[in-house]
């Protein structure tokens, strides 16, 4: 991909995750990984008195401890997955948020590893960071740090992180194996690798990954499972591995395409035809990976 395209796909999530701050910050929660995606679906009221759009991709994906922790950062969570189930976090750990936005995992994270460890959220979007420093203060976690910069150049040193987490954000980047590389720098020998994110079970028609507004809902960069492994194995880690967690049907792509205007899509194409190119295709997943204690192993 070209650094220009890479730069276009940056500013449109960007710009994206701006309003989806505000809206929250507002009291209108966003889901499917935007502001204004999956306005058909049922919305629900937030524990922080929010109106949340109850989509298929966002919705019942934590427990009672997320809103206890924050309900200001659950309203703001447009993730695909839960990373804390698979992290495995211990006391004294430190952890890292990839595309943190409100900063839910961050907190959650900062409250398993304890006083002893501590969790660090990279955020592009100043607004969403903002947000995720309020929602921070709100809960009273000190052994936090948001941290502005993108995912493609992680302002930590070399080997710093026990866990690199993220919740459906790596398929937003225009550079992944960028992303892979930086996380395996700033992940310690032994570390983990352990993400929720969207993946694709087939490839797609080049024309579903033109349309903008699919890059910044979460599905057109999405990567093939087995394109992700290979990735990760190339970036440097070992036991890699994709588990699906959730395939999203027809009936939930046409819920999620209500959103996608026609200047969203690339011409001669319509929102049928994008779900025809999606149907079957699409899919949440726990991805882990760890890096090699030695350059043998």
């Amino acid at each position: 991909m070209t650094e220009v395209r890479t730069e276009q796909i940056r500013e449109a999530v960007r710009d994206r995750y701006a309003r989806a701050a505000l809206d929250v910050s507002a009291g209108v929660a966003a889901g499917c990984c935007g502001p204004d995606c999956c306005s058909s679906g049922d919305p629900t009221a937030t524990a922080s008195g929010a109106t949340e759009v109850r989509d298929p991709i966002t919705r019942d994906l934590y427990s009672d401890e997320a809103a206890q922790t924050s309900a200001g950062a659950l309203a703001a969570s447009l993730g695909c997955g839960n990373p804390l189930l698979l992290a495995d976090l211990a006391p004294g750990e430190t952890v890292l948020d990839l595309g943190s936005g409100g900063g839910l995992d961050v907190l959650l994270s900062a409250r398993r590893v304890g006083p002893t460890g501590m969790a660090y959220g990279l955020d592009m979007t100043p607004e969403m960071l903002d947000l995720a420093r309020r929602n921070q203060a709100e809960a009273g976690v000190r052994n936090a740090e948001f941290l502005t910069g993108t995912i493609e150049d992680i302002p930590l040193r070399d080997g710093l992180v026990d866990v690199v987490i993220s919740n459906c954000v790596i398929n937003l980047s225009g550079d992944k194996d960028a992303v892979l590389a930086e996380a395996f720098r700033v992940t310690r020998p032994g570390g983990r690798f352990a993400v929720a994110d969207i993946v694709l079970l087939r490839a797609i028609p080049e024309f579903a990954g033109a349309a903008m507004a699919l890059w910044t809902g979460c599905i057109a960069g999405a990567l093939l499972d087995t394109d992700y492994v290979a990735r990760l194995t190339a970036a440097g880690y070992v036991d890699a591995r994709v588990e699906v967690t959730r395939r999203y049907d027809r009936a939930e792509l046409v819920e999620l395409a209500g959103s996608l205007a026609p200047q969203d899509l690339p011409e001669g194409t319509d929102v049928h035809a994008i779900i025809e190119a999606l149907d079957g295709a699409v899919a949440s997943a726990f991805i882990r990976a760890r890096r090699p204690l030695n350059p043998e192993e």
